[in-house]
């Protein structure tokens, strides 16, 4: 790596997450494959997967769409750690935002072949893939990681995402995590009310539906393109992701104020945004079963390597905005409750696209009924159907 020290820094914050899967990868279905090849291992306590038929490295040109800041870094560091771990077998060349193609490209540069694998927010397919928008955090849904872990793992979210994205002959491999989106600010946003008629950065789909739906006028841009929008006056408020890689981004420079939920509830439209990892379903097919199994467990322990590392570095973020002079104001429950009643009509037209869509959101609107969440009453879904039970 080009910075060896950020690189001891990935592989001080990757063992001790490799130290608390190993023992998850060993009872689930999808490192069963890999149990088999595990004979010798890295210093790193890595299983070395490189046989006798892996002559030659197989190389993956892999594009994020992180712009920069941390999120890139931490991508590029993992990459980098990919042919080590595999002895050679497989290497991944990573790409930040725009390096081969611009963000909202990646679908067509993974089907088409540019790529052989993308790093995106899931939510830019909403336009092609209806289901999409259930595939990542949406206003008023699913709040915590844990809660997209059990929908991904447990109740069919990640077997449903791999059906989608077979039609366009791609492999959904996995969600990764980062963390929840805040919003930045020309002017003081306290309410509900203060949206309206304000120029805003949002990533399209239901999001931007709900907000619009608030008064704002809404555009989609790509991560790479809200700085100079807000620097030029173009918009007046951006959403994107959390402080660390905002603040790198510059963000401060143009706006004065972070708007949030309510305490604990830090963003009420995108608490849990997610990206993937998503590998065309050519280059997928050519790696062995024992790889294949290797990539599943590895987007694993990257998803959780990469959200701690983000949360880490947005605690020193707050203290850089907080120095810029950046005042962070709150929503109230009132608020939350205003967006819930715009939010739930939303959730019910996108799920009613398709029958996958439907699918997807059933099973996690079944989960925020449930008694482990609670988040839904019937109440709040009354006079709403499904077109598909």
């Amino acid at each position: 790596m080009k910075n060896p020290k950020s690189n001891l820094r990935f592989r001080e914050n990757v063992e001790g997450v490799v130290a608390a899967r190993r023992e998850f990868l060993k009872t689930t279905a999808l490192a069963t494959g890999a149990a088999a090849a595990i004979g010798a291992t890295t210093s790193m306590g890595f299983p070395y997967i490189r046989d006798a038929k892996a002559a030659e490295t197989t190389t993956w040109r892999i594009q994020t769409s992180w712009p920069g800041g941390i999120g890139l870094d931490f991508f590029k560091e993992w990459c980098g750690t990919i042919a080590e771990k595999t002895g050679g077998e497989l290497a991944f060349k990573p790409f930040g935002a725009k390096d081969v193609v611009g963000d909202f490209q990646l679908f067509d540069a993974v089907k088409n072949g540019v790529l052989e694998a993308m790093n995106p927010f899931t939510l830019y397919w909403a336009g092609r893939i209806p289901a999409a928008v259930f595939l990542s955090s949406y206003p008023l849904g699913l709040r915590n990681p844990h809660e997209w872990d059990v929908f991904f793992f447990a109740l069919g979210g990640r077997e449903l995402a791999r059906k989608l994205f077979a039609k366009f002959d791609m492999f959904y491999v996995g969600h990764i995590h980062h963390g929840p989106n805040i919003i930045h600010s020309k002017v003081p946003i306290l309410s509900i009310d203060d949206f309206r008629g304000r120029k805003m950065r949002l990533p399209g789909g239901m999001v931007a539906e709900v907000f619009q739906d608030a008064g704002a006028k809404t555009t989609l841009l790509p991560g790479s393109e809200i700085f100079p929008a807000l620097d030029k006056g173009t918009i007046d408020v951006a959403d994107y992701v959390g402080p660390a890689i905002n603040y790198s981004l510059g963000f401060h420079k143009a706006t004065k104020y972070i708007s949030m939920g309510p305490p604990g509830f830090m963003s009420i439209y995108q608490p849990v945004d997610l990206m993937d990892l998503t590998v065309g379903m050519k280059p997928w097919n050519a790696l062995s079963p024992q790889m294949q199994a290797f990539v599943e467990g590895e987007v694993c322990v990257y998803s959780d390597m990469h959200h701690a590392g983000i949360q880490k570095a947005d605690q020193e973020a707050w203290k850089k905005f907080e120095k810029a002079g950046t005042t962070v104001t709150r929503l109230s429950q009132e608020d939350v409750e205003a967006f819930t009643k715009l939010a739930v009509p939303r959730w019910y037209n996108w799920a009613n696209k398709d029958k996958v869509a439907a699918q997807a959101f059933k099973l996690q609107l079944d989960y925020m009924m449930s008694g482990s969440l609670g988040y839904v009453t019937p109440d709040m879904v009354k006079g709403q159907t499904l077109k598909w039970g």
